[in-house]
This record gives structure tokens, C-alpha cells and sequence, in this order.
């Protein structure tokens, strides 16, 4: 490709106006690629006029170029948030993969702060040329099974779509509500019909005639599609599917086919991207994947680029004259190497550096919790059968497990050996005993991790190896007023994240380092799963099957009813102690403490 021009140095003089009633600047350059049209469908080398910030003219020329020019990536669906970044940060790492867009649902920072929270994210969003997108939360708190730090009813979801900066009402998880008609629920998505504003689905497993009732509520989007077959119906019914691929959930391989059979209907997104793998990639790479199995190149081409910007009337142009000069330079049609980025005619990103500024931001918080003691979270045993949460590695659902529990002095304790660890989520906004259980699936053989990226309101969750690193990894947390932690004996190492617990104020690089290092700390504890602090996080997301843990207790997800920690056998009594009272022994004789080495023994 060739530039002419100072496309250059509007990047370097870039004044961080927001998108919205930007003019782009007043440069003017020319370039020369080979252009892929995908209204068209044709690969033609092209002169690309650029003129205020706008595509002035495109002229065919005989060419061919060595690189290929086309409309930037976007993300469909995706938690800012859970990329631990700051908006402006999150995007100072995307463009640099090409991503031009993101449509942001804001529900994590919602349900610590309400309203405020998302003014936060669309006044930082404001300070950068990229494309935010954001929805009104529909579903703040998530459920009424678990303490939040905000609500957001319907009059306050109506205000929101008034904004114009307001693109969507973001995903209905609570599909319950939709298919009783909930008047609450109802006037949401009315609120958001009567503005034109397209309605963002969650509706995992749904099939057959409840996925049919729930989309004709006005649902249009579902990206939550584990197997092509739910995701088939739930086409056939009108909707559109968002084929994810995140640091949680990941569910391309299953999806990707739809592509072949139902292009018009199928978007990418990430859903959950956390820094490591922000830094490292985005939309660019699911391209890759799908072009590299065989799908046709412009298909999935519009499916990245194309849909979302239709189907959200988002403010990103297509490479047509008159256009916002938004699109991508990459070295082949393959790898899909992103060369350069440019946003309303500005080089963002060359060469896999960003020119993006970043932008001082003040953080806000909500934070009521305290410290736990070790004693605070034992478990008296009262069965020889145990409910336990069985995390998939690549999953946000989970399996239902019934285990016997080990037992020392009267008390169910994790057993490392079997692979099944204490788990406990702390109210962060109010003084209330600690929720405990247990969970299989992490491997971690000794140490505990902690995190204040709970899903959906962000109390505090910790699995661990003892009571004794449990409690030091919840404090660890607790000091902080949020973020994550791993502890291992005197060993301790945090990521603060202090704007409400979820995101850091620091550049993705940075964020991704030390997330990075506590990932490897886990891992070195024992850790199998790819993303133990995803999977983490998902463990007390009630919308999701099968079961999961919230800060009151153990819960059935597809009854969506609390779930007693131990099941009832009355034929194999097991020794409760008398000293103590209440649901947790207080005299008793603590569990065993780790060894000296907080190393694994599977030498990870």
C-alpha cells in the first residue's frame, strides 16, 4: 500500500475529540491498495482519496498492490471490562488488531455503581476516535439471588436509550422474565422498540418453542450458542448469531459452519477478552481461522466487518464514498496481519504500535467489604454427600457433581488430591457471613486465588487449597478495595484494579503483564484450566446452567432456587462435633497448613 499525504501526522495530532460529531480532521492523502469491495465482492487495486476525514473518491486502477485495504473489525459483543482496561485503554490495544468497533455491553460496572457506571464508560469512551457502542444494562442486578451494588429499572433503562450515545438495550438474560411476559422485563425491550433500537438476547440452551416465545418478544441477537443445532433454530426464528470466541467462553469450532449455510445471520464477538489475549489478538484472528477452515472470504469478511455495523447502525464506515474513513491494511487475505488502522481518515495504529493517546481517568468504586478470618470459613459437616460445582475448562456453564467430602475434626475441608477445593464468595457491599462450598475443575494443589470479577455483581471469589490461604487471598483482595489475587503461605502477589474493582487505569501491556504473572502463579500452583480466573469469575454467574455459587448461597441455575450444600443420607451419618454454633464451627482444630514449596507437584 502506498499513503501520500498526512495521514501521519493526524495521528500524531490527534485531539481525542469523541466519535460522535467528530469531522474527522481536515487532512487529505491518498492511498493505494488492493481494495476488497464487499459490497461487491471484488478484489480491485484502487486509489482511496481521503478528504476530511471522509472517502472523497475511490478510482480503479490497474495495480495489483502487495497489500489489501478493507473495513475494520468489529466486536459484536464484548464486557470492556473484562479486558480489566479503562475504555480508551481497551481500545489503544484493539485498533492495533484492526478493530475499529466494539458494541459494549456495560453491566459489569452497572452493578457496582448503576447509572453513574456507564456515564463513566461512555464519558472515557468519549475521549477516543474508536467506535463504542454501548447498550442499556437490562438486567441490574442479574438476579434477585444475590446482593449487587446498584439496580437499573426500567425508567432508568428508558433515560438511558435517550441518550444518543446509547446504541442498544443490551442482553435480556433474564429469558425467565421475557418468556412470562414480566411487565418489568416487557417494558425494557418496549422501551427500546419505541426508539428503534435494537434488543440484544442471552438465552443459553434455549430451544424449540420456548427459544421461539423468547425471540418474538423482540429479541434479535443470541450469542450464548454452545452447538449448531441451538443455533439453527434460534436463526430460523429470526435471530442472529453472535459466533464467540473469548477468554471464557469459546465457541468458534462448534459455529463456524453457520458461516457456510447462514452468512447474512452470523457476527464474531469475544464477549469476555482479558488483557493477555487482547494484547495479543482480537476479531483479526477469528478471520483467520474461519478463511484458514475454508469458509468463503467474504462472507466471513462481512460477518466481521459488515453486520454488526448494519444490524447496530453503527458509526463506521464500509470503504464507500462518503464514508468515515475507517478501514484496515493487512499483508495478505490469510494471516490477516493488521499493517495499519485508520479511524476517520487518522493513522491509529502502524506496524503494531498505537497512536492513540492514553487518557488520565479518575476511578470510582463502591467498597463496604471486610477482611475474613480463616475460622469464619469452615464448614461444620452434616452429610457424606456433598453438592459440588464441576468447572469446564472453555465453558461458562458447569456441571452438578455429588461427592463425599473430606472430613478432619467434624469439618468438610477441600481435598486437593481429589480435586475438589473450598470456594467462597464475600459480600463486597455489605457486612455478611461468607458464602462456602465446593468446586472441581482448577487442579490447584495448594495456595488459593481471589478476585473481585465475580459475574454479575462482583462480590468477592476465592477457591482455595486451606482456609488459612483462602482468607489471606480474600484479604489480599479486601486491602485492595479490588482486584485479583493469588496467596500460597507468605507468598502473595495482586493486580489492584481500582475503578470499581473490575478495571485498571494502567495501558494493556502493563495490565496484561501482571495478569500474566498471576495466571503463571496459579498454574505453578496446580492450575490445568486455560483461564483459571475466567472460569473463576463465571462461577457465580446464576444466568448460566448448571449450578453456581452467588454471595447467599449455593444455587440450581436451571431451577433457578437455592441448593442446600449437602445432600441428605441418612444412612451414613456424618460426625458433626457439638463445640460451635451457627453454620460454621468456631472451636474446632483448623486444617492442615500447606507444605514449604507452594510449587505444584505436577511441575507445571
Amino acid at each position: 500500500m502506498t499513503v501520500s499525504g498526512d495521514a501521519a501526522n493526524d495521528a500524531r495530532s490527534s485531539n481525542g475529540t469523541s466519535r460522535p460529531g467528530s469531522d474527522g480532521g481536515t487532512s487529505s492523502h491518498i492511498v493505494e491498495a488492493n481494495l476488497v469491495d464487499l459490497d461487491s465482492g471484488r478484489i480491485v487495486p484502487t486509489r482511496i482519496e481521503v478528504v476530511a476525514g471522509r472517502v472523497a473518491t475511490l478510482t480503479e486502477l490497474d495495480g495489483p498492490f502487495d497489500t489489501f485495504v478493507l473495513p475494520g473489525f468489529v466486536d459484536a459483543h464484548v464486557h470492556v471490562e473484562s479486558s480489566m482496561l479503562v475504555p480508551t485503554e481497551f481500545a489503544r490495544a484493539a485498533v492495533v488488531h484492526g478493530t475499529v468497533a466494539a458494541v459494549c455491553d456495560p453491566h459489569e460496572i452497572a452493578n457496582v455503581l448503576g447509572v453513574p457506571g456507564v456515564r463513566f464508560m461512555l464519558d472515557n469512551a468519549a475521549s477516543t476516535p474508536f467506535c463504542f457502542a454501548f447498550g442499556a444494562p437490562s438486567c441490574v442486578p442479574a438476579t434477585p439471588f444475590e446482593t449487587s451494588g446498584a439496580s437499573i429499572p426500567a425508567t432508568d433503562v428508558r433515560a438511558l436509550l435517550d441518550d444518543e450515545r446509547i446504541s442498544y438495550l443490551a442482553e435480556v438474560m433474564d429469558f425467565p422474565g421475557v418468556l412470562d411476559r414480566n411487565p418489568e422485563v416487557m417494558a425494557k425491550i418496549r422501551a427500546a422498540q419505541d426508539r428503534d433500537k435494537p434488543v440484544d438476547g442471552h438465552a443459553p440452551g434455549l430451544r424449540g418453542a420456548l427459544a421461539a416465545s423468547y425471540i418474538d418478544a423482540g429479541i434479535s441477537t443470541d450469542h450464548e450458542c454452545t452447538v449448531a443445532e441451538e443455533a439453527l433454530e434460534k436463526i430460523a426464528h429470526g435471530a442472529r448469531i453472535l459466533i464467540r470466541e473469548g477468554s471464557a467462553a469459546r465457541n468458534f469450532d462448534a459455529l463456524v459452519g453457520l458461516i457456510d449455510s447462514h452468512p447474512e445471520a452470523c457476527m464474531f464477538c469475544s464477549d469476555d477478552k482479558h488483557p493477555d489475549e487482547l494484547l495479543a489478538g482480537h476479531i483479526n484472528e477469528l478471520v483467520a481461522r474461519a478463511v484458514k477452515r475454508g469458509s468463503d472470504l467474504i462472507d466471513v469478511l462481512r460477518c466481521a466487518c459488515v453486520h454488526p455495523v448494519r444490524h447496530y447502525d453503527l458509526d463506521v464506515g464500509l470503504l464507500r464514498p462518503g464514508d468515515s474513513a475507517d478501514f484496515i491494511e493487512v499483508e495478505d487475505l490469510e494471516r490477516f496481519r493488521v499493517v495499519r488502522t485508520f479511524l476517520r481518515g487518522r493513522l491509529v495504529a502502524d506496524s503494531g504500535r498505537s497512536s492513540l493517546p492514553s487518557v488520565a481517568t479518575t476511578p470510582g468504586n463502591q467498597w463496604r467489604g471486610r477482611r475474613r478470618g480463616a475460622e469464619e470459613l469452615r464448614i461444620r459437616c452434616e452429610s457424606s454427600r456433598v453438592n459440588v460445582i464441576e468447572a469446564i475448562d472453555g465453558e461458562l456453564i458447569t456441571h452438578r457433581r455429588v461427592e463425599e467430602p473430606r472430613v478432619e475434626d467434624g469439618l468438610a475441608v477441600a481435598d486437593p488430591d481429589r480435586d475438589i477445593l473450598k470456594i467462597a464468595v464475600v459480600n463486597r457491599y455489605e457486612d455478611a457471613p461468607a458464602a462456602l462450598a465446593f468446586v472441581r475443575g482448577f487442579g490447584l494443589e495448594r495456595g488459593a486465588i481471589a478476585s473481585s470479577v465475580a459475574h454479575d455483581s462482583h462480590n468477592v471469589i476465592a477457591i482455595g487449597a486451606t482456609d488459612e490461604d483462602l482468607a489471606a487471598a480474600i484479604n489480599a483482595v479486601v486491602d485492595q478495595n479490588g482486584g485479583l489475587a493469588v496467596v500460597c503461605g507468605d507468598e502473595r502477589r495482586t493486580l489492584p484494579l481500582p475503578v470499581a474493582g473490575l478495571m485498571s487505569t494502567d495501558p494493556c501491556a502493563d495490565v496484561a503483564h501482571r495478569y500474566s504473572t498471576l495466571d503463571g502463579l496459579a498454574k505453578e500452583l496446580g492450575a490445568s484450566l486455560r483461564a483459571p480466573f475466567m472460569t473463576l469469575s463465571f462461577l457465580a454467574l446464576l444466568v448460566i446452567p448448571e449450578i453456581k455459587i452467588s454471595d447467599k448461597g449455593l444455587f440450581d441455575a436451571e431451577r433457578f432456587e437455592f441448593l442446600p450444600l449437602f445432600v441428605p443420607d441418612p444412612r451414613v451419618p456424618c460426625p458433626v462435633p457439638r463445640a460451635g454454633s451457627g453454620d460454621h464451627a468456631a472451636s474446632v482444630t483448623p486444617p492442615r497448613r500447606p507444605s514449604a514449596s507452594c510449587r505444584s507437584r505436577k511441575g507445571r
